[in-house]
């Protein structure tokens, strides 16, 4: 009997720690199914980064105007600081909606609103995506004239002084936005005067040889500008308010550009500008040899602020 019970103890002591063991193995097994699991949530989520990084280049189009190419610059700076491959399009304005809605370009970074590009929202607001983030949030939008015409203050006297600017505008290019709302403010006001078009370069350099030589001359003209630090420039009132008030400046890019770069996406809503950091931007890529280097001075330099757009 003594025997019997000895032998009974001695095999629940062995099924104790078989029970033990087992468990022990299957918390083993628990935690090491875990940590593989949170790794491998952790590799996808870097491969997920990596993927957008290393897909096809980001297109972004760009217009010949100063501040279009000083910002078109300095994004491709702050990208390719984060790994992605940039190109810089050179397109109008026409053709860059038209690229945005067929997929053929990434991003447009300069859309006037609510007036000056109003007829591109109107038209490819179903098949492009327009921000409703803003970077710039007091743009001004008006006809100049140097300020040495001093009985010239309002877009009403120009009819007066016709025979002074020989019934020309001096404008820019064909299809900007601008233009368009400059031949809707020729109607409106019942203007005897053409609107020229050529590009911006050309337009400036008429302006530096009006002032320089203390000529007459009328031209459409937005801030933010350089132009404005270095000539004596002013606007002509608009009473009937043609070219708007306040105009802000968005983005626009194509349909499917934030499924395909979520984080680029969101560095472009953060991205805020004032006055005094566009024309210093401008500033910096006017006076470089590349534009690009000019850009990456001043991304270098105001890194602080790039950081909040990016982060």
């Amino acid at each position: 009997m003594n025997n019997w019970k000895k032998a009974l103890s001695f095999s629940l002591a062995l099924l104790v720690v078989a029970v033990l063991t087992a468990c022990g193995d299957n918390n083993e097994e628990s935690n090491s199914d875990q940590a593989e699991a949170e790794q491998a949530g952790a590799e996808s989520e870097q491969a997920s980064s990596e993927t957008e990084v290393n897909a096809e280049e980001i297109t972004i189009g760009q217009i010949n105007w100063a501040e279009n190419i000083a910002i078109t610059n300095m994004w491709k700076a702050i990208l390719e600081d984060k790994g992605y491959n940039v190109k810089l399009s050179v397109l109008d304005m026409g053709t860059m909606m038209q690229a945005l809605e067929t997929g053929d370009l990434d991003v447009s970074l300069e859309v006037w609103l609510p007036v000056q590009d109003a007829n591109y929202l109107e038209e490819y607001q179903d098949t492009v995506n327009f921000s409703e983030a803003t970077w710039f949030d007091n743009a001004k939008v008006g006809l100049v004239v140097p300020t040495y015409l001093e009985d010239i203050n309002s877009v009403e006297d120009l009819n007066e002084h016709k025979e002074l600017f020989d019934g020309k505008i001096v404008g820019f290019d064909p299809g900007a936005g601008t233009m368009e709302v400059t031949e809707q403010l020729i109607e409106d006001y019942n203007l005897d005067f053409e609107l020229l078009p050529s590009s911006e370069p050309a337009m400036l350099a008429e302006i530096g040889e009006a002032v320089k030589n203390e000529e007459p001359i009328v031209a459409p003209l937005w801030t933010p500008h350089w132009i404005f630090s270095k000539y004596d420039i002013k606007f002509l009132e608009d009473p009937q308010e043609t070219y708007g008030g306040v105009e802000k400046i968005h983005h626009a890019t194509r349909q499917d550009f934030a499924d395909d770069y979520p984080n680029v996406s969101e560095y472009f809503k953060n991205w805020k500008m004032n006055d005094e950091q566009i024309g210093e931007l401008i500033d910096y890529v006017e006076n470089a040899e590349e534009p690009l280097d000019g850009a990456k001075k001043w991304v270098e330099e105001n890194q602080e602020l790039v950081d909040e757009w990016v982060k």
